[in-house]
């Protein structure tokens, strides 16, 4: 793989198109020191990024629960991401914008730094290998814990929260497997490294964790509007990890994995069906513009419900 910091192209930085290898921060950037910052994954597919609205309308978001503002509205944001689509030559790619707390000041406060905004763009295929969207992938079952909400800023994409998911993920690979279940604090089923999961459980509804403790996925969003559009119900609930047994077909959803198939969690084994090739079909024509579905809003818990 080329390395990401030693490639032809464009980056959009504070409001200005500079060369890849151009774009630095510094060593005592608070971003870096104390992850005061938030971030977004998109994917563009014809040249169009795929709910690029709700991405920016939650980059904000997470903004917010960082205690900073983006100096830059979402209208703007949406015409950065397709300025750096255009200046990389990029039809079909992966786009991500991040937000952080600059170099102005160190130490724990963060409010006199300056806030900074760059988007970057790539080409990037399917995060799983051809053959794992047939088979399904497998998967370990993490020893980290998704956190109390009242620990963490958990309805945020903050870079800190996915420092459990690059342990969780290393764990699986060091054991040949793909990616890792995470339980919740409570040891219900929370989601995947970096994906939420569904199940098809053997009462003929689709069951999924309520995202209480953990990222209420666009991706998910769009998978269960889908469902729906198959007259397929959606439970939304806690699940603990024995039920596992009672489900027939598993799947992620992701803006990187889209909907990718489960082989193996732990010990148990399943085998992609009729639905789950179903979703992935339609998921891909719904993203290609062949038909459009309308998300619900995320909705935040309070930390008391």
């Amino acid at each position: 793989m080329q390395p990401m910091d030693d490639r032809d192209g464009f980056i959009w930085v504070d409001g200005d198109i500079k060369p890849w290898r151009d774009v630095n921060t510094h060593f005592l950037t608070h971003g870096l020191h104390y992850a005061s910052s938030v971030f977004e994954g998109a994917r563009a597919y014809n040249g169009q990024i795929y709910k690029m609205q709700d991405h920016h309308e939650r980059l904000h978001l997470s903004a917010t629960f960082l205690d900073f503002t983006i100096p830059w509205t979402v209208e703007q944001i949406n015409e950065a991401a397709m300025s750096v689509l255009k200046a990389n030559n990029i039809v079909d790619g992966y786009v991500r914008p991040m937000a952080w707390r600059g170099s102005k000041a160190m130490g724990i406060s963060g409010r006199n730094n300056t806030i900074h905004l760059g988007i970057a763009a790539w080409e990037w295929p399917s995060y799983f290998k051809a053959e794992k969207l047939m088979s399904g992938i497998t998967m370990d079952v993490a020893t980290w814990r998704r956190p109390d909400p009242s620990t963490i800023p958990c309805f945020s994409k903050a870079a800190g929260l996915y420092m459990i998911c690059t342990l969780s993920k290393h764990e699986a690979e060091a054991k040949n497997l793909d990616d890792a279940l995470m339980l919740d604090y409570r040891g219900y089923i929370a989601e995947a490294t970096g994906a939420n999961i569904f199940f098809l459980m053997d009462d003929g509804k689709l069951h999924t964790p309520k995202p209480d403790c953990f990222l209420d996925g666009i991706t998910r969003r769009s998978a269960i509007s889908l469902a729906a559009r198959n007259q397929m119900q959606v439970v939304e609930r806690h699940i603990t990890y024995d039920e596992i047994s009672q489900a027939s077909e598993v799947f992620l959803t992701g803006t990187a994995v889209e909907i990718t198939p489960v082989g193996q969690i732990g010990d148990h084994k399943f085998t992609p069906g009729d639905f789950t090739v179903r979703m992935m079909k339609d998921y891909q024509s719904l993203v290609h513009g062949e038909f459009d579905v309308t998300l619900n809003k995320v909705n935040i818990p309070s930390l008391s419900s």
